[in-house]
């Protein structure tokens, strides 16, 4: 009960961002309005679900007093996720409550290139002189159709829909096989267009273009592509398919990294934006850079598994484990050097106590490391370049589980 008790205050507590309250509901969104005189979460809320009507999500069978949903068809409901973005603009996304529907038999989960896989894409790129691009298909899951079969009773943010019987007719966030339905929809474009998934990586789709074979690595959205003509491609996608395209061109970042080319013209990599991401979460989070005056994962003569102090609570627990999280990622994506550092810690995540503090403080060893900066490997074409006066911390630090604790018990606002 006690669990129940504050799970219950941590789902209803004001949560900040930006400082900009960020609703839990439509209703509080109008409220939120009202006491700042603006209509900021109503424009964002209009923008959204105008989106949802171009896209027909819905398909109105009419007033629920004289329309019948079609047979067959399980009633669920859809809330409205309201965020805030760094520039101050105010955002809304419509979801299904997909838990209230039967779990599917079949995988529900959009297939992603693996890491390894897309290296191997921009190595073939620059072996055979290929234009390396990137660009991310917006609203993907509302291009594609549902298969599960369910409706909602519109309420007071559809407007003149209000109280309407509408069948969810499109893949809507939230939705149990909305990843699978995307992916499916996008294999039909890409195999309609002469390309095939690789066998060893089947998110990595091949055609034959002459003597070489062409590349599009898909991570759900976001799209990689290894093309003699990207451009044609990217046309093809939006007249053809009428996508709609952001972030299109010369490959510069994606999943995290940062490509640039050296002066030998080599196609290089670097986490430079995810850790300063990274850096500007933590800040957020505790309200303060990172410290860099601890020198070892773990503090000389302490025995962690030793400890028998209190276990943090789960909202601590999930930040601290998120951190790690994120530490593990960037190793992925460039920062090696910092590996046996961070890896020591996540022996430790799964039941955090307070006394683990000393041993959290051995991550700022991972903020001097990165106060280095490594040589440049150069990897046939590719190489893990780092820029010392940007990657100066990592956001886990010196006594970061009693830090997190204190956020959390930390009084909102």
């Amino acid at each position: 009960m006690v669990h129940q008790a504050k799970l219950r205050s941590y789902n209803t507590a004001p949560r900040y961002k930006y400082g900009y309250e960020i609703p839990r509901s439509y209703k509080k969104a109008m409220e939120l309005d009202e006491r700042n005189g603006n209509t900021r979460w109503q424009e964002a809320t209009t923008l959204e679900l105008s989106q949802i009507h171009e896209y027909e999500v819905f398909e109105d069978q009419g007033h629920k007093s004289i329309a019948k949903p079609p047979a067959g068809y399980k009633q669920i409901h859809v809330h409205l996720i309201y965020d805030v973005k760094h520039d101050g603009r105010h955002k809304a996304c419509l979801v299904a409550d997909g838990h209230l529907t039967d779990v599917p038999l079949d995988s529900v989960y959009s297939g992603v290139v693996s890491l390894h896989g897309f290296c191997l894409v921009l190595f073939l790129a620059e072996l055979n002189g290929l234009e390396t691009w990137a660009t991310d298909i917006g609203n993907a899951y509302l291009e594609a159709r549902t298969s599960e079969r369910v409706y909602i009773i519109a309420g007071k943010e559809f407007g003149d829909l209000i109280d309407h019987v509408l069948v969810i007719h499109k893949a809507l966030y939230g939705l149990r096989s909305s990843g699978a339905r995307w992916h499916d929809k996008f294999a039909e474009c890409l195999r309609e267009l002469s390309f095939q998934p690789c066998k060893a990586e089947p998110d990595i789709w091949l055609r034959r273009n002459g003597n070489i074979y062409e590349y599009i690595a898909t991570y759900v959205d976001d799209l990689a592509l290894a093309l003699k003509d990207p451009q044609k491609f990217v046309n093809t996608l939006s007249e053809n398919y009428n996508f709609r395209l952001k972030g299109t061109g010369r490959i510069t970042f994606h999943l995290g990294m940062d490509f640039f080319r050296d002066d030998d013209g080599v196609l290089c990599l670097k986490p430079e934006k995810y850790i300063e991401k990274m850096l500007d979460n933590y800040k957020r989070l505790f309200g303060e850079n990172p410290k860099t005056n601890v020198t070892s994962p773990i503090e000389k003569g302490d025995h962690p598994e030793l400890d028998d102090s209190e276990l943090l609570d789960d909202k601590a627990t999930t930040m601290y484990q998120s951190l790690l999280g994120a530490l593990q990622w960037v190793i992925s994506i460039g920062r090696f050097d910092v590996h046996t550092s961070v890896m020591m810690l996540p022996s430790f995540r799964a039941f955090l106590m307070k006394g683990d503090t000393k041993v959290s403080e051995g991550c700022a060893e991972v903020d001097d490391l990165l106060n280095t900066s490594p040589s440049s490997n150069k990897l046939q074409t590719i190489s893990s370049s780092f820029d010392r006066s940007l990657l100066l911390g990592i956001p886990v630090n010196g006594g970061l589980i009693q830090q997190v604790q204190d956020t959390c018990d930390r009084p909102a606002g």
